[in-house]
């Protein structure tokens, strides 16, 4: 599964729209979009912050392992 589906899927499990999802990770409404879309990857630091709100929300979150995995 795609990283931007598997973000999607996060935001949904939560009942957030897309600009409510970036405002609680302290990014824009594009850029949700983007990783959404695929047209972009989250950055360190934002994996970091959506990592913290899945642990606080108790959903499941590997995105990180996949986009290690892709890197190699």
């Amino acid at each position: 599964m795609e990283i931007g589906v598997k973000i999607r899927n996060i935001r949904q499990q939560s009942l957030l729209s897309q600009q409510d999802f970036a405002q609680i990770l302290g990014v824009s409404f594009c850029t949700v979009n983007r990783w959404e879309t695929g047209k972009t990857k989250p950055a360190y630091r934002a994996l970091k912050t959506l990592n913290e709100f899945c642990r606080a929300n108790n959903i499941e979150f590997n995105v990180i392992k996949e986009l290690m995995e892709e890197n190699k």
